[in-house]
Parts: structure tokens; sequence; C-alpha cells
């Protein structure tokens, strides 16, 4: 019972696979408005080139998850069957399309109208792996996961983190504009549905138990881990939103502490939800 540290690479793995969706989609509706001029447009290809190490560090994580690299091949021989062979499949084809994309534009080898039909299909690609990680998770057998707090929490952290991290990548490219006010907003929002739900997630896993065990068990500290989530998640937005509240721009380093520390906020919330398995042999809910 307690944390699950184990699982410690499907945790880095799955935050920040859905970091880096979250924060393409920003960088890509910069891109797909028109409104940057070359050099700009320029610069925020190159500050995606962090979103693809990011996600080849997610992929890596996973690769150890599994044991060896043939494993996550061998994981693929079932896509359209197996949740897990689409969660890896479509997260391949995120980063691979997503990656062309990036080369061919800062090579100034991608035709404008293009750029933007290849980001938007892009963007869908993200969303789908978002769904296909969700999926992995539903597993009937597993009372704790097989409901709707764990496709929440999963999109909620690409919607708590993929806002900070493309307006980290923008403001690194030299990038401000009203519009990106908005994004500060989306992911204070995020954070307090993620809160309201994990804590009704709580209460209600004293109805969760087995025969030998209750669900409200797996994790005696699971009020103080809250806590701490919401206070590094906290901290991490505030290095993001006190300048823009004082009318300054944040700056990159403030930024970068912000996102490390929403990043360890969710590792921790990642964590909780992972030493919530339980598996059915014998529990029941209800």
């Amino acid at each position: 019972m307690g944390m699950g540290w184990h699982e410690w690479p499907l945790m880095i793995f799955t935050v920040l696979g859905q970091c880096v969706v979250g924060g393409f989609i920003v960088l890509a509706l910069a891109l797909i408005s028109g409104r940057l001029d070359n050099d700009r447009t320029r610069r925020v290809h190159l500050s995606m080139f962090f979103l693809w190490v990011l996600m080849g560090i997610g992929f890596i994580a996973s690769v150890m998850h599994l044991g060896s690299p043939m494993r996550a091949f061998n994981s693929l021989n079932r896509i359209g069957e197996s949740a897990l062979s689409n969660e890896i499949a479509s997260g391949s084809v995120f980063f691979a399309v997503g990656g062309i994309y990036w080369l061919l534009a800062v090579l100034n080898k991608m035709p404008a109208a293009l750029g933007k039909l290849w980001l938007a299909v892009t963007m869908v690609l993200g969303l789908l792996f978002v769904y296909a990680m969700c999926r992995v998770y539903q597993i009937d057998t597993v009372p704790t996961w097989h409901n709707g707090y764990t496709t929440l929490g999963f999109v909620l952290t690409m919607f708590i983190g993929g806002p900070l991290l493309g307006f980290l990548l923008l403001r690194a490219a030299g990038v401000c504009g009203c519009a990106m006010r908005i994004l500060p907003v989306v992911s204070v929002l995020a954070v307090l549905i993620s809160v309201a739900s994990v804590a009704m997630q709580g209460f209600g896993l004293a109805e969760i138990h087995s025969s030998v065990q209750q669900a409200s068990a797996l994790i005696p500290s699971f009020g103080s881990l809250l806590a701490w989530r919401l206070a590094l998640l906290v901290l991490g937005l505030g290095c993001w939103i006190c300048p823009m509240i004082k009318g300054r721009a944040p700056s990159v380093a403030w930024l970068v502490i912000g996102f490390l520390l929403v990043v360890a906020g969710e590792l921790i919330g990642r964590g909780m939800f992972y030493g919530l398995h339980m598996t059915v042999g014998m529990a029941i809910a209800g």
C-alpha cells in the first residue's frame, strides 16, 4: 500500500506525454493564426525542438518500464485490439508526424499551406494519443481506475501543464501577445477541477472494497499527498502568473521553474493514481 513510485517510468511517460500534447497545441495554434512574422515563426519552430526532447524522454521511460526495446516493438502486435498497442502506436505516430513537421519547418522545406494542415492533423493525433492513454487504464477488474476520474485526470494534466509549457516556449521564442493571457486562466481552471475531482474520488474510495482490503486504505497519506500536489501546482503557476499580475512578462527562468514545479505536482498526482491500483479477484464497488 502507498504511493505508486515503483511505476515511475509510467508516471514520467504519461505526465510528459500529456504536457507535450498540450504544449504542441499551444504552439500550433500560434503558428496557424498567421500573426507571426517570419523571424518569430522561425524561432517558434526552433523552440518546438524541446517538445520532442521531452517526448523522447517520455518514450525512453516507457521502454524502461517494458524492460527492453524489443518488448516495445512486440507491444505493437495487436493494434486495434489491445489498448496498450494503441497507446504505443498513437504516441509513436504523433511523435513521428510532429517531428517530421519540425524538421521540414526548420529546414525551410515546409510550404505554408501544407504546414497549417500538417499542424492541424498533428494536433488531432496528439489528442488521440491522450485518449489512447486513458483507454489503457479503463480496466473493469481494477475498480479504482475503471471510472471517469481516470480519463478526467489524464486530460486535465494536458490542460494544466500544456499551456504553461507552450507559453514557456513561445516566451523563449520572443513571442508575446494578448491572446496568450488566456493560457494561465486555462491552467488555473484545470487545477481547480483536478483537485476537486481527486477529492471527490477520495471520498468515493470508501465504497470500493474486497474481502480483505478497503480501497481507502491503499494510500494512507492520501490527504497530505493531495495537499503537497496542490502546493506545488500553486507555486508553479504562481511563478507564471504573479509577474503578469504586476504587469510584467514572466522571465524564461521563472517559467522553467514554474513548469518543473507543475510537473513535480503532477508526478505526485500520477503516483497517487498508480498507488490506487487494486485488482479484483475480489474487489467490488458499492
